[in-house]
């Protein structure tokens, strides 16, 4: 009797083991490679501009009412506009690229930066004889970005900010969670009409420099599972699953053997 319980408590332990195993340090660290006090350049572009963005877009001049009708006109239940009112008053690139202005009807937007638009329209304003010595400020009101996988919080979230990097992008979903791969991690990018994926490797900090490093608009982050999590979900679920089972096996085959 003690020797045919001896096996199966063995058993136990073993299967327990096969489910539960450790993961190393170095799969566990993320930037595990950087070097305190190492300086390096910091990579920044600004995100092109895509269809189906909703941009606010403010024309001024040193005379405000000769810029009025250039502007559309944003009713307001308080003193400051909410994000929403602004995103169903802005203006929206339509699947051509473009995006409707009063006065000066339709402007090609898509795959430009804001800082592009910018001067295009100023362009516009002042080679037609719109208005003199105008300012534009054009900014992005819908950015948002789209967290998956194993982190903490997945979700969608948006930004007001031109564009944030992976990290803070990670940080908005609570971090990744314990049984995450870190050294898979997939980014989908859309640009100009094209979509593009690339692998990073969160344990290493190679990619800082990268055009991946900054969040644009649209994106999609994948954090893949790792191997643990990968096997416990394709058995029963997880360890304590796999211990109650046998617990329950164990008291069966000790109530049968008396």
């Amino acid at each position: 009797m003690k020797f045919k319980l001896s096996k199966l408590l063995l058993l136990i332990v073993a299967f327990t083991l096969l489910f539960s195993s450790c993961a190393s340090k170095k799969d566990i660290i993320m930037f595990s490679d950087m070097k305190e006090g190492v300086e390096s350049n910091v990579a920044y572009s600004l995100p092109k501009i895509q269809v189906n963005d909703i941009l606010d877009v403010k024309i001024s001049t040193l005379n405000p009412e000769t810029a009025i009708p250039y502007n559309s006109v944003l009713s307001t239940s308080g003193p400051v506009p909410s994000i929403e009112l602004m995103k169903l008053q802005g203006h929206l690139v339509n699947t051509e690229g473009k995006i409707a202005l009063p006065i000066l009807g339709e402007i090609a937007a898509s795959g430009k930066t804001t800082s592009e638009l910018e001067k295009n329209i100023i362009s516009v304003l002042e080679n037609n004889g719109h208005l003199k010595n105008p300012s534009v400020s054009v900014r992005i009101l819908n950015a948002k970005v789209t967290i998956l996988g194993e982190v903490k919080m997945p979700g969608t979230y948006n930004f007001s900010e031109q564009s944030i990097t992976l990290p803070q992008a990670i940080g908005y979903a609570g971090d990744v969670t314990i049984e995450a791969n870190r050294k898979e991690v997939w980014l989908i990018r859309e640009e100009e009409g094209k979509r593009k994926s690339h692998k990073l490797d969160l344990t290493k900090s190679d990619w800082f420099n990268s055009n991946y490093y900054n969040i644009k608009q649209n994106d999609i982050i994948y954090v893949y599972p790792n191997n643990v999590r990968v096997k416990s979900a394709g058995f029963i679920g997880n360890t304590t699953t796999v211990l109650s089972v046998f617990s329950i096996l164990l008291t069966t085959f000790v109530l049968l053997t008396r």
